[in-house]
């Protein structure tokens, strides 16, 4: 058959690879794709956010199955555009129509979501322009640490983490009258800080049954030792170590069951992936977020440890038959380091000539913001540039694969942390 993939980051060239190992695979197009996923299929230089353009290029390319990497086109409605009409919603469709995917497009609306079905959360409340007032005097009463949150989405730094309250006063103002994220923004969800370790669970669903996915944990602040800005992610592992049988079963029953229960009583057939960002906190498992996609780097860590055929679990969940699947997982530990543009996550520079890729071994490499130039050679085209992950039957034999391999892979004012895992290397 013919694949659609939308995306163009480290997430997609996993999945292309994935998808285009498969025996069902017939043609495989990537919209619009990276360097990396050119090796893969087919890349396709068009505006995903144009579903119009998208739609036609699925007809004229008989496209069976779309796969959809990334938030943005779930969020302002592709599966909508497709199920309105009467050839496109013959397309086996992987992602959430508009409003499932308000799980990620609104925190408030995933908070009072998660109120209402009881599912573990921090406490919080919602404030915009109109009751800013109200905002401040929450702040000021408002135990510390304080976290604040952009309602829309912001590219995954829409979250502030805040030590005082005059810091957390101030970073509402220029949130909501300053537009410090935009119009995601323009509402503000303030939580209470969960104390604890963070781990993300991901799981697949057709709208009735589910599969868990392996868990990972990725890496968000710039600096070693997890201090610095917060960035889309500097690396990650999988499995997580404390999420054993016992921490998963506590996520199923807390937070997995009353999800999909929640969002069928809402009428909410939701069909793809569901990225519940966690908090471990004394040994149980409390929301941060949902997301209504893949995480990235997570991507990188948990697709290489999925040995059942991506194609025919992609078309399982598309077609209702979850239930038919047995998902079979490699036991080996995958870890992932991000290489990325030196002054990442704030001012960068792109077109940074790419070299060294071929003297790496025993590692996969995941292209994320790369691209070719005039004379075919492989240039940095974003903040995140490569994702460089290893397996192996260890922890500390992954990581020191990755890191060995993170080193030759060159370009100018490359960036990457040498810690990632560190928590979990000096316990063991």
């Amino acid at each position: 058959m013919n694949i659609l993939l939308i995306g163009s980051g480290g997430r997609e060239h996993a999945f292309a690879m994935q998808l285009s190992k498969s025996t069902h695979c017939s043609k495989l197009f990537i919209m619009p794709g990276n360097a990396g996923t050119a090796s893969c299929g087919i890349n396709v230089p068009m505006d995903p956010l144009n579903f119009a353009l998208v739609g036609e290029f699925c007809i004229d390319n008989e496209i069976s199955l779309l796969v959809v990497g990334p938030e943005d086109p779930l969020v302002k409605g592709m599966r909508n555009h497709f199920e309105a009409d009467a050839e496109l919603k013959k397309i086996a469709f992987v992602g959430p129509d508009e409003t499932g995917a308000q799980m990620e497009g609104s925190k408030d609306w995933s908070k009072a979501f998660m109120a209402k079905y009881q599912i573990p959360t921090a406490a919080y409340q919602t404030f915009n322009s109109s009751n800013l007032q109200e905002g401040i005097a929450y702040i000021q009463n408002h135990s510390l640490p304080i976290v604040l949150k952009a309602d829309g989405l912001a590219a995954g730094k829409g979250v502030l983490i805040c030590e005082d309250r005059k810091e957390a006063e101030a970073e509402l103002n220029k949130m909501i009258l300053e537009n410090k994220f935009g119009s995601a923004g323009s509402k503000v969800v303030i939580e209470a800080f969960l104390k604890g370790i963070e781990l993300s669970v991901f799981i697949l669903t057709d709208g009735t049954n589910y599969q868990i996915l392996p868990s990972a944990k990725d890496y968000k602040r710039i600096g070693e030792g997890e201090k610095g800005l917060n960035t889309g992610g500097m690396g990650a592992i999988s499995p997580v170590p404390f999420a054993d049988e016992a921490f998963i079963e506590k996520v199923k029953n807390k937070i997995i069951e009353p999800t999909i229960h929640g969002l069928k009583q809402e009428g909410i057939h939701y069909v793809g992936f569901i990225f519940i960002g966690l908090m471990n906190v004394a040994g149980e498992p409390w929301v941060i977020e949902y997301n209504c996609r893949m995480g990235d780097p997570e991507t990188e860590v948990v697709l290489p440890r999925i040995k059942t055929d991506l194609v025919t679990l992609m078309m399982a969940t598309a077609r209702g038959k979850l239930n038919e699947i047995q998902l079979e997982v490699d036991s080996k530990v995958a870890t992932t380091i991000m290489l990325v543009s030196g002054g990442y996550p704030e001012g960068y520079e792109k077109n940074k000539i790419m070299t060294g890729l071929d003297q790496v071994k025993g590692s996969t490499l995941y292209h994320a913001g790369t691209k070719l130039g005039s004379d075919n050679e492989l240039l940095s085209n974003g903040g995140r540039v490569m994702a460089v992950t290893s397996l192996a039957d260890t922890l500390q034999e992954a990581l020191a694969m990755s890191n060995q391999n993170a080193a030759l892979v060159q370009f100018e004012n490359k960036y990457y942390r040498r810690d990632i895992g560190f928590e979990f290397l000096e316990k063991a």
